[in-house]
């Protein structure tokens, strides 16, 4: 048998659109906030991108937050694919900070210093029980059949995800290594398993939003 013929997987990670929070500027969590009209014109566009090029997924695999889930299901009915709502995928428990303006947070009192093992918001989820719990989502895809997945998630998580992909543990506070991931933007990502080689071919892919009119 030839590589070629060894499975492979492709996972599209897939931040959600534009939600009532993030155009709140706000520190959104667990807090279920639904797309604006400018979002779920964006997951539109992204929707009628896929399709007119011929792209398949043989699941679409969401958080069950009602920001990703929309997303997920937009683009689900474009492409005629199906959804599992998964709720590893959700994003980060951020505590007491949940549902406050970035200003809010700013002006709350801050420890001198965090380590990424630290609780943030009181009992939320630190960057080591984030990384961990990416860790743990990255496993469990990669125990299902070889395929073409969508993740549809959100940008704290997908942000570990790739970390766990890619080997970089927690740095402390805001150092260390970002992906970034605008609203319905993706990453594409393919593993070979027989070589446990991970190629990287699209990172926050948004061409798409070009064909949006700026508000």
């Amino acid at each position: 048998m030839s590589s070629s013929d060894k499975p492979v997987y492709t996972f599209v990670f897939l931040r959600h659109g534009e939600s009532v929070g993030n155009a709140e500027a706000r520190w959104q969590g667990r807090s279920d906030y639904v797309l604006t009209k400018k979002g779920r014109a964006q997951a539109h566009a992204l929707a009628d991108r896929w399709k007119s090029e011929g792209l398949k997924f043989d699941l679409i695999i969401t958080s069950p937050l009602v920001r990703a889930k929309e997303t997920a299901e937009i683009v689900a009915s474009a492409l005629a694919a199906n959804v599992e709502l998964e709720p590893i995928l959700m994003e980060r428990h951020i505590g007491e900070m949940e549902g406050l303006t970035a200003e809010e947070v700013r002006k709350k009192p801050q420890p001198p210093y965090v380590t990424p093992y630290d609780a943030i918001g009181g009992e939320g989820e630190g960057d080591w029980a984030l990384f961990l719990r990416a860790g743990q989502a990255l496993h469990g895809l990669l125990r299902r059949t070889p395929g073409s997945y969508l993740i549809v998630s959100h940008g704290g998580l997908l942000n570990q995800l790739m970390n766990a992909i890619v080997g970089i543990a927690p740095h402390v506070g805001s150092s260390g290594v970002r992906f970034r991931f605008e609203n319905t933007a993706f990453a594409r990502v393919i593993y070979f398993p027989h070589q446990h080689r991970w190629a990287f071919d699209a990172l926050n892919d948004h061409a798409h939003l070009a064909s949006l009119k700026s508000e």
